[in-house]
């Protein structure tokens, strides 16, 4: 039996770098940095007082009325969605809502509404807590939102595994349209936790950078000078379609999802199995899902956060996994770490660079790891034919997600 394939037909973004897909993509191949300080009054007396904060607010692109009933991870999912909807040439296309799902998912969810509200209980009493805070702080409710606004009725889920969710709900998304539950999926995730509490628990584990005068070159993937991630925000969103689904509507399509592969460690709560065990099973898994030989991968967007550990254990799993031949980028230099939508911001990187033939550069790597054997795109885009691709995903709790993107 042959297996269906699945398509990307739309793609939607609202980053530290961008409002959009097209303004964060040519922010990425230029090399921009989307991290600042923090100007925040509660910023002073915090140990990382930098950030990757949304270049657009959303207060300006949704109705107020409805952003009050959102946290704001809910409210830039949203964005995000509409704008690969938009995309995909979906909006008039008759679609029947039962053959349309949604995995939209975040790694903390509603954890900023929980803390405001609870900061309004504490000040003012239970009586003045909003009447929208539990659909607020749900974890899946980016997805029902999601959902709600496009109608879909096959099916809509909430992905929820650290910073491999973006991409384990696109693989899921795969996986509904590969099994006939579904035509089309929106797919992607979301997350907004800038906030005292989270960040301090993030220091206290010293995992985010401290480079605090000078936010632009904190995030410094496989640098020798790293010291940590840079905590970001932001959502990313794919429209997956089967492939005969499109071609009869005439879709433009951007490249083709081709396989996936999901793991777990079984090792720590934080830290990556030291010899990427679970991560090379992964790229085994997509490569195999993707019928591709290893060889056929000649890019990799790394999960690379800048940390001294992660870094160089995806970097030892690359080897085993794939060789010395594919050629690495580390995004995350430009956008920081958006925990749950990283994934799926990645994964549109990815996408972009088969489309384009361009890989955009891994910055601030001045001095790279000595155990660093493999090539990265330095400091500057490179013009590259890329038939090809994978996006490694890694996550606390031991998940590992890879996915491979192909030419159609």
């Amino acid at each position: 039996m042959s297996r269906t394939d699945v398509v990307v037909t739309g793609l939607g973004a609202t980053t530290p770098l961008g409002g959009d897909v097209t303004s964060t993509w040519d922010a990425m191949l230029a090399g921009r940095s989307g991290v600042s300080a923090l100007t925040q009054e509660w910023a002073g007396q915090m140990p990382v007082r930098i950030a990757a904060q949304l270049a657009v607010d959303p207060a300006g692109l949704l109705d107020r009325v409805k952003l009050r009933r959102l946290d704001r991870s809910e409210a830039i999912a949203l964005i995000a969605a509409h704008q690969a909807w938009a995309d995909a040439g979906l909006a008039d296309s008759g679609l029947d809502p039962e053959r349309l799902g949604v995995s939209v998912g975040s790694g903390i969810g509603g954890a900023v509404t929980l803390l405001n509200q609870d900061d309004i209980l504490e000040k003012s009493g239970p009586r003045r807590v909003s009447p929208h805070t539990v659909p607020m702080l749900m974890p899946n409710g980016p997805a029902a939102w999601v959902g709600l606004e496009l109608g879909a009725q096959a099916g809509v889920h909430a992905v929820a595994s650290a910073c491999a969710t973006g991409a384990e709900a696109i693989a899921l998304g795969l996986d509904m349209i590969r099994s006939g539950r579904a035509d089309v999926v929106v797919a992607g995730g979301t997350e907004a936790v800038i906030h005292p509490l989270p960040m301090a628990g993030f220091a206290s584990m010293r995992a985010m950078s401290t480079r605090n005068d000078d936010p632009e070159r904190a995030s410094r993937p496989w640098d020798k000078g790293r010291d940590g991630f840079v905590l970001g925000e932001g959502a990313g969103v794919v429209v997956l379609e089967r492939a005969d689904h499109a071609a009869a509507r005439g879709a433009r399509v951007y490249a083709r999802l081709a396989g996936a592969g999901i793991t777990s460690d079984g090792y720590d709560i934080v830290q990556p199995h030291p010899e990427g065990a679970g991560a090379i099973r992964a790229i085994g898994k997509a490569i195999v899902d993707a019928d591709v030989d290893r060889q056929d991968i000649v890019h990799v967007n790394a999960h690379a956060t800048s940390t001294p550990v992660g870094d160089m254990a995806e970097v030892v799993a690359l080897h085993k996994a794939l060789g010395d031949h594919p050629v690495l980028t580390a995004t995350k230099s430009m956008t920081g770490h958006l925990l749950g939508a990283a994934g799926a911001l990645e994964s549109i990187a990815t996408i972009l660079t088969i489309r384009d033939g361009v890989i955009p550069p891994t910055i601030n790597l001045d001095e790279p790891d000595d155990g660093l054997d493999l090539e990265v795109v330095a400091n500057k885009a490179r013009h590259m034919d890329v038939p090809a691709a994978l996006n490694n995903s890694f996550g606390f709790g031991g998940h590992n997600v890879a996915l491979v993107f192909t030419r159609v």
